[in-house]
């Protein structure tokens, strides 16, 4: 009798993975993070002549000139963190606004119509949105934001004139536009998989929808909200073409957001066909390894933040 059901919970129980598969699965998820150290490994050694000459000071050198063979990578750190910010400060807002828009009931038709239309933005190629912002968004934004910005505000170190058409302004607009359909279509599940009862009683205890979104929702959806930003943040960090396009390409450290300015992705993009002897194309090739240390520092910064916030939620 003991031995039937012995048997019969056996049976019952769900069966766990065979050796092989189990040997199989794990191989392929060291896939990944051995393609990453792979490509780490041969930024390191191709960019070791720049290593070697430049040392800690390539990280803090404002001058880049080619032909003396001069090369410094903080005009570009701080052309890449800027755009990135901004623009993460701009979509922000209207993101976790179309999400809410698009994971509340109602309006079927419209909702559906509009969250087709912001996941189709991120299928535009980045080449478009610079086209775009070149030929269409900079002009109207010279005319109609910068150029009175300048002459209004020209006294505050942000605004400071004269507007150029290509400037970090553009680029961060840009920017914007693309992380858009990251940032809300990720913010959008994580709303939806808020639980309905908690909307219910706030409703059932007299809040208002806006009450119940502001102090309900978005509390109990921060933590993936802050990942959808990280994921977006990410992914303006390494934007290359839209940016080469809309910023000016100018290596300088200027205040003023209607200046030009250089991104790493963008110097990268401009220079590495035209790079000539040693020095030249390891210091473009270090500039990408800098890429990816600035991307793994914000990463982190915004992880532990993430973290914070988690614990915080659980108290």
């Amino acid at each position: 009798m003991a031995t039937a059901q012995a048997t019969e919970v056996r049976a019952g129980a769900p069966a766990r993975p065979s050796d092989g598969f189990r040997s199989l699965t794990t191989v392929i998820s060291l896939f990944a993070p051995a393609v990453l150290i792979l490509i780490v490994l041969v930024v390191i050694v191709t960019s070791l002549p720049a290593i070697k000459t430049f040392g800690a000071g390539f990280l803090t050198s404002t001058v880049w000139n080619p032909p003396k063979e001069q090369f410094g990578a903080l005009p570009f750190i701080f052309g890449t963190v800027v755009t990135s910010f901004i623009a993460l400060a701009l979509a922000l807002p209207i993101g976790i606004g179309v999400a809410l828009f698009l994971a509340e009931q109602g309006l079927t038709g419209l909702r559906t119509t509009l969250g087709t239309g912001v996941e189709l933005l991120a299928a535009i190629p980045s080449v478009v949105y610079g086209i775009w912002g070149l030929y269409i968004l900079a002009p109207w934004l010279l005319l109609h934001v910068s150029q009175p910005l300048s002459e209004a505000l020209g006294h505050i170190p942000f605004f400071a004139g004269p507007a150029r058409q290509t400037n970090i302004l553009i680029a961060s607009v840009i920017l914007s536009v693309m992380i858009l359909p990251t940032l809300s279509s990720i913010s959008r599940e994580v709303i939806r998989a808020v639980p309905g009862g908690l909307r219910e009683a706030s409703v059932a205890m007299g809040a208002t929808w806006w009450e119940t979104v502001w102090k309900v929702i978005l509390p109990a959806a921060r933590t993936g909200i802050f990942g959808a930003t990280i994921l977006s943040l990410g992914r303006a960090l390494g934007e290359t073409m839209a940016v080469t396009m809309t910023i000016g390409n100018t290596p300088r450290i200027q205040a003023s957001l209607l200046q030009p300015a250089y991104t790493l992705a963008s110097v990268i993009a401009n220079e590495f066909n035209e790079a000539t002897g040693t020095l030249y194309p390891a210091a473009l090739i270090e500039l990408g390894l800098v890429l990816m240390l600035v991307t793994l520092v914000v990463n982190v910064l915004a992880l532990l933040l993430v973290h914070r916030v988690s614990s915080e939620a659980r108290i």
